[in-house]
């Protein structure tokens, strides 16, 4: 990854791998669960996640003050911890930085109901601490004592990615050896189903079919991601299993619309091909995309359009993984990151569910039907969100 440009040319960082993964989502907890359904998706209908208890994580008092969001962002943290092996971490030049596009809404929407029901005096004490954007990144920290850089980003769906991205520059950079990135959202709740459908953007047929013909919008879904990102000659040194390297990451605002992407993709565009620079490789060198294929109309053709103008058609192979997963908001980066070490770490690049009949619109080389053999190569992975944000992710065999 690159830390700057001067006169005299580039500034580039220390190589950034990732040695551990973490995932809780409507496939099940652990990335186990999400990769096998990936391969062989079966899920439809609501994205919940299934049987989340938080008594494996927290003890009764905890789990009360936290936001389901902020459960499941501390449990992603720790599945991935945990796979990446003794860390033997300098809790000082350690961070966090994760992601989510509202925080704890599921609290947040509760009390507003106690408010107007029971009255002020009657609002936990807790609601600020639990609704919060940061309470992600603050409890994961607080769990594992790290006194290095804890932070939030909230940019819609593109947030897990640019978080991922901010987390790999700290340990680029020299500032951190290890850092955890990724994102959390639990925000299907009767309000948040109820804007989204007002607004026409969730699916009426209740299925995701990204880049199908019949695409008739998203299906919400909850979730967590979280990776281990570490320097590379230090994962080395204590014989860590590498999953894959970032390489490069980018942001870029359509500036167009608060809900509509450009419809030519100028912004999409833009940020890949600056994702690809900062990796230092050219798109003819890209082996897959996994595509932020939300199932919206839109989006899809939007995309489709920007990944041509890079790419060429068909151009490298496509996956969404949102035909399986839905649309996690702002965990949907994070978790599709994880998706897209395992391609790499597998050899192996998982279909597109939901997709039965390609929109002749769309000339991509879209991955339907089953599982495709991968010869590690990069992989792009792109997240755009509400409000015209962008984020692309470089990740790279680790050689």
């Amino acid at each position: 990854m690159l830390l700057g440009r001067t006169p005299d040319g580039p500034i580039v960082g220390r190589s950034v791998v990732i040695t551990g993964l973490g995932a809780v989502t409507c496939c099940g907890v652990g990335v186990d669960a999400l990769w096998n359904e990936l391969l062989h998706p079966t899920l439809s209908g609501e994205r919940r996640v299934p049987d989340f208890d938080p008594s494996v994580w927290f003890g009764p008092k905890e789990a009360r003050r936290l936001d389901r969001f902020a459960q499941m962002s501390v449990a992603a943290a720790e599945l991935a911890r945990l796979d990446a092996g003794a860390l033997d971490e300098d809790p000082d030049r350690t961070g966090v930085i994760f992601a989510t596009g509202v925080g704890g809404f599921e609290t947040l929407a509760e009390q507003v109901l106690v408010c107007d029901r029971k009255g002020q005096n009657r609002v936990s004490p807790f609601l600020v601490p639990m609704m919060m954007a940061n309470a992600g990144a603050a409890n994961i920290s607080m769990r594992f004592g790290w006194h290095g850089p804890s932070e939030a980003i909230c940019t819609a769906c593109a947030a897990g990615t640019h978080a991922l991205t901010a987390a790999a520059r700290l340990v680029a950079s020299g500032r951190c050896d290890v850092a955890i990135g990724g994102g959390s959202e639990a925000a299907i709740q009767e309000v948040a189903i109820g804007a989204f459908t007002n607004m026409t953007a969730l699916s009426t047929s209740g299925e995701s079919r990204p880049f199908d013909v019949r695409r008739d919008g998203f299906v919400i879904a909850e979730g967590a991601a979280a990776l281990v990102l570490e320097a590379k000659d230090r994962a080395l040194a204590r014989g860590a299993r590498i999953y894959a390297e970032i390489a490069g990451g980018a942001s870029t605002a359509d500036a167009h619309h608060i809900t509509a992407p450009d419809p030519e993709g100028a912004g999409a565009v833009a940020c890949m091909e600056l994702a690809l620079e900062d990796a230092g490789i050219g798109p003819a060198e890209v082996g897959h995309i996994n595509a932020h294929g939300t199932s919206t109309p839109l989006n899809d053709l939007a995309e489709a359009r920007a990944i041509a103008k890079v790419f060429g058609e068909p151009g490298p192979p496509v996956t969404s993984t949102k035909g399986l997963t839905g649309h996690a908001l702002g965990a949907a980066g994070a978790i599709e990151a994880v998706a897209s070490a395992l391609t790499i770490f597998h050899a192996t690049i998982p279909p597109t569910a939901g997709l039965e009949e390609l929109d002749p619109e769309i000339g991509l080389d879209v991955v339907a039907g089953g599982p495709r053999p991968f010869t590690p190569a990069p992989v792009i992975s792109n997240s755009f969100g509400f409000g015209g944000h962008n984020g692309c992710l470089v990740l790279v065999p680790a050689g």
